[in-house]
């Protein structure tokens, strides 16, 4: 199914359609985890981000809905870092390591390296992953069953003000996070730039068939700019 809202359609049933989509995604991403967690828990957190888009950008219609759903993947997202985040600073060093060829030349980075998937190795194979993996499959899987409680308005003008109004708050805190990038520099300015970099991202990708393309360049120049700033 595609992570794109149909205009001719309902925003409601769009929404309820695309959500049903992700978080059973990231349901089968969670399964795969078991046996590969490098690969699962990557992808059900991409997924899960997708979720929390989307619920950003129809907040307004349905507020209470949406900020709780919203908390809700949050959480399990959470519940999954530790595991992910042994991977992610691998794949960090072995950047690193790509993008400055000379001076990793004799292996300096190698035992850090080393340390790094001794840490992986650990948390993966650990009884705590099993325990993360059926919390999170559990919270998705009661998020599918509450998808039918959303209401959103649904004649044109009004779901096109939803959607409106939600892009329009993820630039402002893209704006405000960059404001602070540029007067403090800090690293968590650029972090939070890049996050909402690449929620305006899934948005753009949400409203790909209202203006495919201006949406287009516009979403591969955000893109861009994420990869970037990561």
């Amino acid at each position: 199914m595609s992570f794109r809202i149909d205009p001719r359609l309902p925003l409601t049933g769009e929404v309820r359609r695309i959500l049903a989509d992700e978080i059973g995604r990231a349901i089968s991403h969670l399964e795969t985890a078991r046996e590969k967690p490098e690969q699962g828990l990557h992808k059900c957190r991409k997924r899960l981000k997708s979720v929390r888009a989307l619920l950003r950008m129809v907040r307004s219609g349905d507020e209470p809905f949406c900020r709780t759903e919203n908390e809700c993947y949050k959480q399990v997202s959470a519940l999954l870092a530790g595991p992910r985040e042994a991977t992610a600073l691998i794949e960090t060093v072995d950047r690193l390591a790509d993008a400055f060829p000379e001076q990793s030349a004799g292996g300096g980075l190698d035992p850090v390296r080393e340390r790094l998937v001794l840490r992986q190795h650990e948390l993966h194979a650990g009884p705590g992953l099993d325990a993360a993996i059926n919390a999170a499959v559990a919270a998705c899987r009661e998020g599918l069953e509450r998808i039918d409680r959303l209401a959103l308005p649904d004649l044109p003008e009004q779901a096109a003000d939803i959607l409106a109004d939600g892009a329009r708050a993820t630039l402002r805190r893209a704006k405000k996070a960059l404001d602070k990038a540029e007067a403090r520099g800090e690293d968590e300015d650029f972090h939070n730039l890049r996050k909402a970099a690449k929620t305006h991202s899934m948005h753009l990708s949400l409203l790909g068939r209202l203006w495919p393309t201006p949406i287009k360049a516009r979403r591969k120049a955000v893109d861009k700019l994420g990869e970037q700033l990561g």
